[in-house]
């Protein structure tokens, strides 16, 4: 008779068990941080962004007399190789259509002279989805001071950002 070797080869149940809780321990620690990161990037590019629409919006009104009525305003010129005022081409088409980086950009034309020139105006962002593209939400105007607040939609009461 032959005599039968008891190899073992492998990981019994409990082995793999115990590497898959201590793997899903790592996760659950590890994606919080990913989000927040994320957040916080997403916030750091919308402070960026409304940087680039307030000196894109002055370098507009040096060449049309005037701020935009929209944002679009200061989007591609579609092709054509000559820009307008109406699409002014200092953004790119992705900005132009006023969502970024996981927020909603908003421009309001606040005051307009008798001919239709905007004299001013205010830019809010907001992320699209609180509390996972973004936490605060911004506001700017033509004195190109950035706001913000943690709750709400920010106005020009909140506080100054540095």
């Amino acid at each position: 008779m032959i005599a039968r070797k008891n190899n073992r080869n492998g990981f019994s149940l409990i082995e793999l068990l115990i590497v898959v809780t201590i793997i899903l321990i790592i996760a659950a620690i590890a994606i919080p941080n990913l989000m927040k990161s994320k957040m916080t990037a997403n916030e750091a590019a919308a402070v960026e962004t409304l940087r680039t629409l307030n000196s894109t919006a002055v370098m507009y009104s040096m060449t049309y007399g005037g701020f935009p009525h929209t944002i679009a305003d200061l989007g591609p010129s579609g092709g054509s190789p000559n820009p307008t005022s109406a699409s002014a081409d200092l953004i790119d088409s992705v900005l132009a259509t006023g969502v970024k980086s996981g927020y909603k950009f908003g421009f309001v034309v606040v005051s307009a002279d008798p001919a239709g020139n905007v004299l001013g105006y205010s830019i809010t962002a907001s992320p699209i989805t609180p509390g996972t593209t973004g936490q605060r939400s911004f506001y700017t105007d033509q004195s190109g001071t950035i706001r913000a607040t943690s709750s709400g939609t920010a106005d020009s009461t909140s506080t100054p950002i540095q």
